[in-house]
């Protein structure tokens, strides 16, 4: 079994530190090979573009660190390739545990309905994740990695987003530095972003005066796979203490510390083991296996685009790790982002496209900075009356399903729905449900022609797809085949998903890629609020960008060229 912990990887001389190299202009260099960066990198290309990553070290990330990763992120790992690895690896949990002092406030299920492919979580240590992604990075011949090279200088030459654009790096390695020229840069350098610093950027917000404790603790034991937090536990009186179980019998414990505490005195095994023996009682046997003190802030970049240069992740902002919103958040970016730089490189949309990964990504970092300073505020309270409401909303929660609603141990991580995205075309008709225009799609069970059970996203893939929903045996109407034919013909590689509600023939005049699924649980057609004729235009980051009742040929072409910011669709 591969150790992640302990991987090296070997820094190798590039084509442009030769005497005699010519200058080759990169169309995307990706700076950090964490999990954003790899991500982010592997999506772009996935799509079919040359990317160079280029990393500062040679090794993978030590301790756990980020460990919750959303049902968002393993969709988002499914089309990456390695969704299946993060699964069988990881730990799944739906459910978790509220409790004051010793006493179960209330506990809540994140995913309480049946038919989704993925668990809401899974546990997964960041090295693992670091790891999968890095296996799946290199069997992509159009990704290049270059590890020990350090950005030390960046330059921006040409008016942002012409043609003749360019962004230079200065690249410091082990043979000595050289230039790095690319059309555009990606820096998913983290929370300290180097490149950041080389524009004279900053990140603005609020940072929060208290510490917190990680202890990853490895040891056999009868919790439950499921996500506990106490407030006020008798073992750690007046703070908090989250567990989570983590694969290989290794446990996270959060303990809360407070402002005061020394940070490297509490680091130490004699401070850390009794809290931990605390916890558990004195019969449990363990062992430390990896050990941080944290404070943490809600900060973001005002904006996410300098030019040819787009920050992700937590470059861009950071938010508290209470709600799993992190890491979550930045493989949103990369999926934002990567099919957007694809259709501009492929000169199939305007460079303006990338304004709108700016204000869509931070709109949904001002979401995740506001419930994550919310749960900051509820579980660290720094005054008197904050922590009277505290305690009485604890209180009633025991007994009223109106005070669970205002306890908040950390609004877990969910995709931001973007209403406001300049992309999306409003609803001209009325829908149910919550597939509104700038919501990631719902998963849903369906059965490919042979009747072998599937699932609707992996059938979506990762293009611009037209989703429709049909009668099986019926036929199609003059409007939507016209809007078919207007798509299949069009200058954007589009697939055409149609989803049959039972088992009779398929109908008439379906575009020759078209997939076609049943439906027979019909939960595909409630999620999607979808009758007879239904159709949904999905982005290829699975956001749904528009939908009708019933497919028109020319409604249908301008939402798509407003989805890629044509000229004269606003």
């Amino acid at each position: 079994m591969i150790d992640y912990q302990t991987l090296t990887f070997e820094y190798t001389r590039c084509s442009e530190q030769s005497p005699d190299a010519a200058a080759s202009v990169h169309p995307v260099v990706v700076v950090g090979a964490g999990p954003v960066g790899l991500a982010t990198a592997i999506d772009l290309a996935q799509h079919g573009l040359p990317v160079v990553l280029v990393d500062d070290d040679c090794t993978l990330s030590t301790g756990s660190r980020a460990i919750c990763f959303s049902k968002r992120s393993l969709d988002i790992f499914d089309r990456l390739g390695c969704g299946e690895r993060m699964v069988e690896k990881g730990v799944s949990w739906n459910v978790g545990k509220v409790f004051r002092k010793d006493e179960l406030v209330y506990s809540f299920n994140l995913l309480p309905e049946s038919g989704h492919h993925r668990p809401a979580f899974v546990n997964l240590q960041q090295y693992y994740v670091e790891g999968f992604l890095l296996e799946r990075a290199q069997e992509l011949p159009n990704l290049e990695i270059r590890w020990k090279s350090k950005v030390t200088g960046l330059a921006q030459h040409g008016t942002p987003g012409a043609e003749d654009a360019r962004v230079t790096l200065e690249v410091e390695t082990p043979d000595g530095p050289y230039a790095l020229l690319a059309r555009y840069v990606v820096a998913a350098d983290g929370s300290r972003s180097p490149v950041r610093k080389l524009m004279g950027l900053d990140s603005h917000g609020r940072t929060f005066k208290d510490r917190f404790l990680i202890a990853d603790v490895k040891m056999e034991a009868e919790f439950p796979t499921e996500r506990w937090f106490w407030f006020d536990p008798p073992f750690h009186p007046n703070q908090s203490v989250l567990l989570h179980r983590q694969p290989d019998n290794v446990w996270r414990i959060d303990f809360q510390l407070g402002w005061d505490a020394d940070p490297v005195l509490e680091k130490t095994p004699e401070r850390v083991i009794p809290r931990v023996r605390a916890l558990l009682g004195p019969d449990v046997k363990f062992e430390l296996e990896w050990v941080s003190i944290y404070t943490f802030s809600c900060l973001r970049m005002d904006s996410f685009r300098h030019g040819n240069v787009l920050f992700a992740g937590d470059s861009a902002h950071l938010v508290s790790p209470f709600g799993a919103r992190g890491a979550n958040s930045g493989f949103q970016d990369g999926e934002n982002l990567a099919w957007k730089l694809a259709m501009v490189l492929e000169q199939r949309a305007p460079d303006a496209l990338l304004d709108t990964y700016a204000s869509e990504r931070e709109y949904a970092a001002d979401e995740n900075i506001r419930n994550s300073t919310r749960s900051t505020d509820f579980i660290t309270p720094k005054s008197a009356v904050s922590r009277v409401f505290r305690d009485a909303v604890l209180t009633l929660a025991r007994e009223h399903a109106f005070a669970r609603q205002l306890v908040n141990s950390g609004r877990l991580s969910v995709p931001a729905v973007l209403h406001e995205s300049t992309l999306n075309t409003a609803d001209e008709e009325t829908f149910a449900g919550q597939m509104v225009p700038g919501a990631s799609c719902a998963d849903a069970p369906v059965a490919d022609a042979q009747g072998a059970p599937q699932w609707l996203l992996a059938q979506l893939g990762g293009r611009f797809a037209g989703l429709l929903f049909c009668r099986a045996g019926s036929a199609l109407d003059g409007g939507t085949r016209a809007a078919l034919d207007a798509l299949a013909r069009g200058p954007v590689p589009m697939h055409f998903v149609v989803v049959l509600d039972g088992e009779g023939a398929v109908p008439e005049g379906l575009p020759s890629n078209a997939t076609v699924l049943r439906d027979a649980e019909g939960l595909a057609a409630q999620r999607y609020g979808a009758q007879d004729g239904a159709f949904y235009l999905i982005r290829p980051d699975q956001h749904v960008c528009a939908r009708w009742r019933r497919a028109d040929a020319s409604r249908v072409e301008h939402a798509l060229k407003r989805a890629l910011c044509v000229a004269g669709t606003a």
